[in-house]
Order: structure tokens, then C-alpha cells, then sequence
């Protein structure tokens, strides 16, 4: 069958379901969401310590992996993406970080006029519910630290407060490090609780934000377990595509006014190279016929690489045990009555942005403190003897990898190569924030609490040692951007208003625009270039 919309939204992760949501609201256009995935039914996604359960659920997670790099001693490192309505919010550690000013000046530098810090600041808190302080505690002065008051996503400070977690904020003060009322008012450096989104102790994706409400919309059309094939061109006009649906068929779907890619980092390049857009080397060698030349594509793939430190712990119960028997038994009826515990619980309670070394003029290194330990950190694995973890994370690595097609199939997983601490500033970053992390362990507020260190271990002393760590030990913590990165020199995919370059008819709204890493998680600032695309594209449709 062959149908036609207004708009033809590929993937409902973060962006796709701002997309949907904004695009409809008018009333004007018809708009298609089309997710491969299904509905996002189960038990586990409400609850937010659930994300460790379905980091490996293969219903609601690709499951992708790295290609074997030499950087990391030929280890395949799990990039989890998000499956289905809502995509990685499904599914991820709910962290809320807008990232700084400085990250998205440096995006005008590099050619995506229209995206300062003044001009996304707006968009910020048009998604925002900021359930904290209205001026933000330790906001600097500018548009920048306002936080939203009534936007569609709830964001709050982690709710549950540990004594353990005290003093490592306690112990951070000791070493000399500031603390931080709001790392997402302008001023990041500091320690602090994560910022999360939650309501009412419970996950809050964008279905619940966003989508839910234009799905009552009848302009808006949402459909489920379609894994878009391929495309459609005439000469240089994309007039739609074609995908499969569950029982195998094939559909095609016209697009009056445009396709929008919102299928990811990894996706959306794997699309536009199954489609012939890209370098013509790597669809030569994939045997798909070239339509658009357009070197850029797939490549400056950019990634957070995290190393974990862990502590045996004493003295108190940690999680390790707190989510084992009768003890879990009681976490259960205590979320199941009060919304509260360590059900309520994502990836970080508590955490730093720090300066690995304290001449640089801004916090390079990110830092998630939890009262657990994984015996497996790839399989979320929880140790069974109490301990504690300290996530050590470069803000703004600097290393490039790629990620291609292998064939013309598009059920093949595309090849993901990160090139993780290529650079020798990230393996500085690295090497010194783990040092500051030790450093504060050894701080009298923590003397109580830690018995000794588990990993890396004192053995480890010289950088060549901190860096061997790394490379053995390190994963990623999931924030791939950058593979159709916006700009206006010849690698780039996209221009400054997210048209593919090159082509009419066809946008890419989803993290893979990025130009360069922010400060922290990615998804807050996905959500940001979502909420921005629609009024850039609301805007064309009214010229």
C-alpha cells in the first residue's frame, strides 16, 4: 500500500516524539511516526531502577557492539539504543544535564549558526518541569540559568538521600572541591545530586511528556513494528520510503512536505548509506547503488568512555544487598506504597563535574557516585559484598570513530567504531580524574564507610598503569552523537536548519546532528534540538 502524510517521522525515541507531538498541534499537517519497535509495555519501564533489566531486554534494546579496536584490547563494548514508543528513554539512567554554555557556542564555531547558548536556552526551558528552585540555587547570570517552569518533562532532584552518599559529597568538600545547587543553571563545576526525570518516583519519558497527548490527536498517525528499508529519491527530492512491517510485507509511504530522520546516531547513517547517500567508497563496498554523494555521513562519531573505580564498603547496607532477598522483598512494597526506595533509584544518587587537572578553565571530567558495585559491569552484574562505585567520564572527548553499513541489508547491524581515547587529552582526562576520584576516597568523611579499593586496586600508580586500566575495564555510557553532524564545510551531513545537504525534502533531528559533545548526558540537549527542528520546520511551512 502506498500512502501519503505532510511529515514522515522515522523512529519514536526523544526526538521523534517532540517531533510528533509539535507537528500536530496546529492542527495543519498530518504526520506519520513510524518506530520499530512496539509499545512500551512492561513492567520494569514505570520503574525507574528498572533500566537494569532492560539495558539487556532485546525487546526494547537493539543491542548493538562495538567493532574489536585495538584502544581497548579487542574488547566488542555493548552500545545500547533504545527500542520501541520513547525509544533510549525507556530504557536509560534518567540523568538530566543540560551541558553548558560553552558546549554550544562552540557548535556556532563550528558552523551551526542558530544554535548559541542565548538561542537554545529558550528551548531548554520549554521542555522543562523544573521541580527545584525557580532561579536554580548557583545560577550564573543569563539566559542560560533559568530553568523551565511548566514544560512536559518533569525534572527533579534524586529523591532519596543515603548517609553514604552524604559523605561522599562531604568528602568532595574536604579535597576542596565546591559544591553545586544546580549544575544545569549555567555554573557546572561542583558536586551535587543528579538532577533526574522523574514524577511521583516514577520514569518519565517522552511518551509520558509528549506523546501521550498528541496520540488523541487524529492528524497524527503512530505506527509500530515498522523498520524503515530504504528511502525513496527523485533526482534530489526525497518523496518518501518504504518499510517493513511485522508480518513482513512491504509498505510505502509519500511525504507532501518532508521525511525526518529521528532514528539515532547509529540509524540514521545506517538509513541514509542503505538509501545511497554517503561517502561513494563505503557504498561501493556495501554494493548500494550512489544517489547523493555526501562524504560526512557516518563518520565523527563521538562517545562518553567511563571507567569504573569500586570500593569494599563497611558499615552500612548498600545496594548489593538492599536488592537481594527479604531485603528486595521490602524495597517492593515500599515503592508499591509510597513511590520511594531504591526502586526509585536510576543510575547516579549523587556526582561531580571536576578538573583532572586544576589549571584547565572548565570541570573536563564527569563523575556518578552509586553505593553499589557490578561484579560485571557489561551484563549489570551487582557484586554480592557491599561496595560502592565512583563512574569516572571525560566531558569532552576529542577522539573520533565511524559507523558504516556492511552490506545493502538493512537487518544487518552497521559496523561501530568508536576509536575510543585515540587522542592523548582523553587519556589525560581520564587518568587524572580517576587520581582525583582516589584522592577523594582517602577524606576523613568517608574513613567510616571504606575498607579498601577494589578496582583498580593501590597496585596501580603511574599514568601507564591508570591507562591500562582504562583500556581493559572501560565501557561506554551511551552517548553516541555526531555521524551527520550540522555544519557548512564538505564532511558535513546536514546545514544549520538540519537539511540534508544536498537534498530537499529530507531532515535530520536527532542526536547524530551534534557538532561536538556536551558537558554531561546527551539526552536533555536531543530533546532541545528536537524542540528547536519544529519550529524550524513549523516556520518553513508557513513561508
Amino acid at each position: 500500500m502506498s500512502e501519503q502524510f505532510d511529515y514522515v517521522i522515522v523512529g519514536a525515541g526523544a526526538a521523534g516524539c517532540i517531533l510528533a507531538n509539535r507537528l500536530t498541534a496546529n492542527g495543519k499537517h498530518s504526520v506519520l511516526l513510524l518506530e520499530a519497535g512496539g509499545e512500551p509495555r512492561h513492567i520494569w519501564i514505570s520503574i525507574p531502577a528498572g533500566f537494569s533489566r532492560l539495558m539487556t531486554n532485546k525487546t526494547f534494546n537493539w543491542g548493538f557492539e562495538t567493532e574489536p579496536e585495538e584502544n581497548v584490547h579487542g574488547r566488542r563494548i555493548a552500545v545500547p539504543r533504545g527500542k520501541g514508543l520513547g525509544g533510549s528513554t525507556l530504557i536509560n539512567g534518567m540523568i538530566y544535564v543540560r551541558g553548558i554554555p560553552e558546549d554550544y557556542d562552540q557548535w556556532v564555531e563550528l558552523g551551526a549558526s542558530g544554535w548559541s547558548a542565548a538561542e537554545v536556552a529558550p528551548y531548554f526551558r520549554k521542555i522543562e518541569h523544573w521541580h527545584g528552585k525557580r532561579a536554580g540555587g548557583a545560577a550564573e547570570p543569563g539566559a542560560f540559568a533559568v530553568r523551565g517552569q511548566n514544560g512536559p518533562m518533569h525534572v527533579c532532584e534524586v529523591t532519596e538521600r543515603f548517609p553514604i552518599a552524604q559523605a561522599f559529597l562531604d568528602a568532595a568538600r574536604q579535597h576542596g572541591q565546591p559544591l553545586n545547587a544546580d549544575y544545569n543553571a549555567g555554573r557546572q563545576e561542583g558536586f551535587m545530586h543528579y538532577q533526574t526525570l522523574q514524577h511521583a518516583g516514577r520514569r518519565w519519558s517522552v511518551v509520558d511528556g509528549y506523546l501521550q497527548a498528541a496520540r488523541r490527536r487524529p492528524n497524527l498517525t503512530v505506527r509500530t513494528g515498522a523498520h524503515v528499508q530504504q528511502l525513496e529519491l527523485d533526482g534530489k527530492l526525497c518523496t518518501g520510503l518504504s518499510y517493513r512491517l511485522k508480518d513482513g510485507s512491504l509498505a510505502r509511504v509519500q511525504a507532501r512536505r518532508e521525511v525526518i530522520l529521528a532514528a539515532g546516531t547509529i540509524q540514521t547513517p545506517q538509513l541514509l548509506e542503505l538509501s545511497g547517500i554517503g561517502h561513494p567508497d563505503v557504498l561501493q563496498k556495501a554494493g548500494v547503488e550512489l544517489r547523493h554523494g555526501l562524504p560526512g555521513v557516518g563518520n565523527h562519531y563521538i562517545d562518553h568512555y567511563c571507567t569504573r573505580m569500586n570500593w569494599r564498603v563497611r558499615n552500612t547496607l548498600t545496594l548489593n544487598e538492599l536488592s537481594r532477598g527479604p531485603h528486595l522483598w521490602r524495597a517492593v512494597v515500599q515503592y508499591g506504597l509510597t513511590r520511594r526506595g531504591i526502586l526509585s533509584l536510576g543510575t547516579g544518587l549523587a556526582g561531580g563535574f571536576i578538573k583532572s587537572r586544576p589549571e584547565l578553565p572548565l570541570a573536563d571530567v564527569q563523575l556518578f557516585f552509586v553505593h553499589a558495585s557490578y561484579a560485571n559491569a557489561a551484563d549489570r552484574r551487582l557484586d554480592r559484598e557491599p561496595g560502592m562505585t565512583v563512574g569516572v567520564s571525560q566531558l569532552r572527548p576529542e577522539s573520533k570513530g565511524d559507523i558504516h553499513i556492511r552490506n545493502a541489508d538493512p537487518m544487518t547491524p552497521p559496523r561501530i567504531r568508536p576509536n575510543f581515547m585515540a587522542e592523548q587529552v582523553d587519556q589525560d582526562s581520564l587518568i587524572g580524574g580517576m587520581k582525583v576520584v582516589r584522592e577523594i576516597a582517602a577524606q576523613p568523611a568517608l574513613s567510616h564507610y571504606v575498607a579498601h579499593e577494589l578496582s583498580p586496586g593501590q597496585g596501580v600508580q603511574d599514568d601507564a598503569q591508570w591507562l591500562e586500566f582504562a583500556r581493559q575495564n572501560g565501557q561506554t555510557i551511551y552517548h553516541p552523537i555526531g555521524t551527520c553532524r550540522m555544519g557548512t564545510d564538505e564532511q558535513a551531513v546536514v546545514d544549520p536548519v538540519l537539511k540534508v545537504r544536498g537534498l530537499q525534502g529530507l531532515r535530520v533531528v536527532d542526536a547524530s546532528v551534534m557538532p561536538a559533545m556536551v558537558s554531561g548526558n546527551t539526552q536533555a540537549a536531543v530533546m532541545m534540538v528536537a524542540e528547536k527542528a519544529a519550529d524550524l520546520i513549523l516556520q518553513a511551512a508557513d513561508q
